[in-house]
C-alpha cells in the first residue's frame, strides 16, 4: 500500500484504510493484555486489566478518526488524472474535507492561482457560499487577503475553469509557486 500524502488524490481512502488498522491492532493489543492478567491471577481485578482499560483511550482515538472519515471518499483516479494534466501549472489539493465549527464540507479538489481559488464539490449536501467564505476567512485570518474563492458543484465548469486558469499561467509565466502553497498549507490545516 503506497504511502499517501495529505492533498494528493487517494489520501482520504488511504487514511481510512489506516486507521482501521491501527484501531484493530491497538483493540487486539488491549484485549491480550486483558487476557493477559486474567489468566495468571484469574480474576479481573488485576493491574494488567487497568493498564488494558488505559490502553482503550489510544484506540478509541483512533476509531473516532475511521468514523469522522467514514462516509468521505477519495476523488475518482481518472477525474484526479485528468485535473492534473489541464490544470499542470497550477497548485493542486485533492480529497479534502473542510471542517468548521458548523459543519464538514467535502471537497474533492483545489485549484490556486495566484490569488484565485476554486474547488471542485461533488456532495449536494455540501452548502458552497458558506464553504467558500469559511475558506477565504481562515485565509483573511493568516494574512492571505484580496482571494477570490469560488466553488463548483458542476465537474465541467469547474474543469474548465481550471484550463482557463491553467492557459493564463502558460502566457503570464508568474512566479507564485511558494505563496500558492502557503495558502494550501492552510487549507489542507483545516482538512481532515
Amino acid at each position: 500500500m503506497k504511502k499517501r500524502k495529505k492533498g494528493s488524490p487517494g489520501y482520504l481512502d488511504y487514511k481510512k484504510r489506516m486507521e482501521i488498522l491501527r484501531a484493530v491492532i491497538y483493540f487486539l493489543i488491549v484485549a491480550a493484555i486483558i487476557l493477559l492478567g486474567y489468566s495468571q491471577t484469574h480474576t479481573k481485578k488485576n493491574l494488567l486489566t487497568v493498564v488494558g482499560i488505559v490502553g482503550c483511550l489510544p484506540a478509541c482515538k483512533v476509531l473516532v478518526g475511521v468514523i469522522t472519515r467514514w462516509p468521505y471518499h477519495s476523488i475518482a483516479a481518472d477525474k484526479a488524472k485528468e485535473i492534473t494534466q489541464k490544470a499542470s501549472l497550477l497548485t493542486l489539493a485533492f480529497d479534502l474535507v473542510v471542517t468548521s465549527t458548523e459543519k464538514i464540507m467535502p471537497i474533492e479538489c483545489v485549484v490556486i492561482s495566484g490569488n484565485k481559488i476554486f474547488g471542485y464539490v461533488s456532495n449536494s449536501k455540501v452548502d458552497l457560499n458558506y464553504a467558500a467564505k469559511h475558506i477565504k476567512t481562515i485565509l483573511n485570518q493568516n494574512q492571505y487577503e484580496g482571494l477570490t474563492v469560488k466553488l463548483f458543484d458542476q465537474y465541467s465548469a469547474f474543469l474548465a475553469r481550471a484550463e482557463g486558469l491553467n492557459n493564463i499561467q502558460t502566457i503570464e509565466k508568474s512566479d507564485m509557486k511558494e505563496y500558492e502553497e502557503g495558502i494550501k498549507n492552510i487549507i489542507l490545516n483545516i482538512s481532515l
